[in-house]
């Protein structure tokens, strides 16, 4: 009898210190997301991005080049890689900001879907740091890393698909 009361106080402690670790993780993770300015839904809160549809409809009224430098700013990325992601050289997007021309539709919804997803990572693994050092990480039984699909809007879909069931407690 004794034995069994041991036994089940030992999991009953084990069990309530991984609830005390999760309670803790839970509320360090809602301070990071909600403080004010240093996230990317406040950076971007005057874009419409809340569906597929209006993405495309921001990109085709056409998006500034302010834009494209100020997500490679927000997300710690050199411009060129991104501009590289996004399938266009750097200095097109240099040439655009000069001759204060808006983005190409394709450039810009590619654009608009990327900082969507950048801030679903954000917004689930609590920092910009901690959701670029899950794309480098390779799937899992595979060489290929969630960055090598930001290369297309699928991808991007793909991606964003993926937060979505690792939200939902499922492996990705």
């Amino acid at each position: 009898m004794f034995i069994l009361i041991g036994i089940n106080l030992k999991k009953f402690i084990f069990i309530f210190e991984k609830i005390h670790t999760f309670e803790y993780s839970i509320s360090f993770v809602m301070k990071t997301v909600t403080q004010p300015g240093s996230n990317l839904k406040s950076k971007f809160n005057h874009i419409d991005m809340d569906s597929n549809f209006s993405i495309v409809l921001s990109a085709r009224k056409g998006l500034h080049t302010k834009v494209f430098y100020d997500f490679a700013e927000a997300i710690k990325m050199p411009e060129r890689r991104l501009a590289a992601i996004m399938n266009v050289s750097a200095r097109t997007i240099s040439n655009y900001k000069e001759a204060q021309k808006t983005l190409e539709p394709l450039y810009g919804e590619h654009l608009l879907k990327l900082i969507a997803l950048f801030e679903k990572g954000e917004e689930f693994f609590g920092t910009i740091d901690e959701f670029n050092y899950w794309l480098q990480k390779p799937f899992w039984n595979s060489t290929e890393r969630p960055a090598d699909w930001l290369t297309t809007g699928g991808g991007v879909d793909f991606l964003s698909e993926e937060l979505d069931k690792l939200a939902e407690g499922y492996p990705a």
